[in-house]
């Protein structure tokens, strides 16, 4: 009998273990770097690749024509979307609440609008292109982010 409370310590003991490391990031960019590089570049293919022009000679439907161009278009989604983790990686992050919630909302809609892509679905690229710029200005108005190209 006394030796249960020893085995008992002991085997509780066991399953506790010291937590991993985590891996060793280390941003390069600055934030204003990072949206002026990855992030409102990707914006950008997302945002012009459906629309209307109206002309004098009628209205032309702008949309991705093959699957190369869905592809860009998908591609640079699933970077806007990644653009969200990069925000919120220790060095970049400006806080743990408000900034992690709209780096959240970019990789929602970056992932959206990835899917939008795979299906080849203009409609909703530009619906979701729509939701990506409402992030974009909640966070830059919360954080009085002014665009400032390079």
């Amino acid at each position: 009998m006394r030796k249960a409370p020893f085995l008992l310590l002991l085997v509780a003991l066991s399953g506790c273990r010291a937590a991993p490391q985590p891996p060793p990031f280390k941003p390069v960019a600055d934030v204003k770097q990072l949206m002026q590089a990855v992030v409102d570049p990707a914006a950008d293919v997302v945002w012009g690749a459906v629309g209307t022009i109206d002309s004098k000679d009628g209205i032309q439907e702008i949309f991705p024509k093959n699957d190369a161009e869905w592809l860009v278009v998908r591609n640079a989604a699933i970077t806007l979307a990644e653009g969200g983790n990069l925000l919120m990686m220790d060095g970049r992050a400006k806080d743990r609440g408000e900034w992690v919630k709209h780096s959240q909302d970019l990789i929602a809609t970056g992932t959206k609008a990835m899917q939008a892509a795979e299906r080849k679905d203009k409609d909703a690229i530009f619906t979701v292109g729509g939701e990506i710029y409402a992030v974009c200005s909640s966070c830059h108005e919360h954080y009085q982010i002014k665009i400032v190209e390079p």
